[in-house]
C-alpha cells in the first residue's frame, strides 16, 4: 500500500474549506485540471453520491469513477475508487483552528493487481505533486475575496 498526506493552512472557515472538497461540484471550480463531473447517483451530496470526474493528465483526459462513503459536514468527507486495478481511498479533514484551517488530504493506493502494484509504486511522486497541486489550488480558491464573502 503507498499512502500520500498532504496539509495546506488555510485562511478560511471550516465550512467554506469543507464546502469546497465535500461537493464535486465546487471541487471542479477550484482544480482546473478537471474537465467534467458526471454524477452517477441521484444522490449529489453526502455518503452514497456517485460520481465520474474528468481530468487532463499529462496531456491526456483520463476518467475516474468515485463514491463518497464518509460525510462529517464540516470535518471530514471520505472518497473511494476502484480504478486501474487499485483501490483509492482518500479523506479530506478539516479542522477548525480559529482564524486558519488545517486541510489534510491522505490518499490511500491499494494494488489488487500486479501491473498496477508496478505502476503505484513507479508514479508515486507524480501523483505526490498533483496531489499538492490540487490542495495548492483548494488553498487559493478558499482564500479568494469572492469565496470568503
Amino acid at each position: 500500500m503507498t499512502t500520500i498526506t498532504v496539509t495546506r493552512t488555510i485562511r478560511a472557515t471550516a465550512a467554506q474549506v469543507f464546502d469546497l472538497v465535500a461537493h464535486v461540484d465546487n471541487f471542479a471550480q477550484a482544480i482546473t485540471a478537471i474537465d467534467n463531473v458526471e454524477y452517477l447517483s441521484d444522490i449529489r451530496k453526502g455518503v452514497g453520491t456517485r460520481f465520474r470526474e474528468t481530468r487532463v493528465v499529462f496531456g491526456r483526459y483520463a476518467s475516474t469513477e468515485l463514491e463518497i462513503t464518509e460525510y462529517q459536514p464540516n470535518h471530514r468527507v471520505r472518497l473511494v475508487a476502484d480504478s486501474h486495478g487499485a483501490v483509492w481511498d482518500t479523506t479530506f479533514t478539516v479542522e477548525d483552528r480559529g482564524e486558519t484551517v488545517s486541510l489534510v488530504m491522505q490518499m490511500h493506493a491499494r494494488p489488487y493487481k500486479l501491473l498496477a502494484k508496478v505502476m503505484v509504486r513507479l508514479n508515486q511522486k507524480l501523483v505526490q505533486k498533483a496531489v499538492e497541486a490540487d490542495m495548492e489550488a483548494v488553498k487559493a480558491y478558499c482564500e479568494q475575496a469572492s469565496f470568503a464573502s
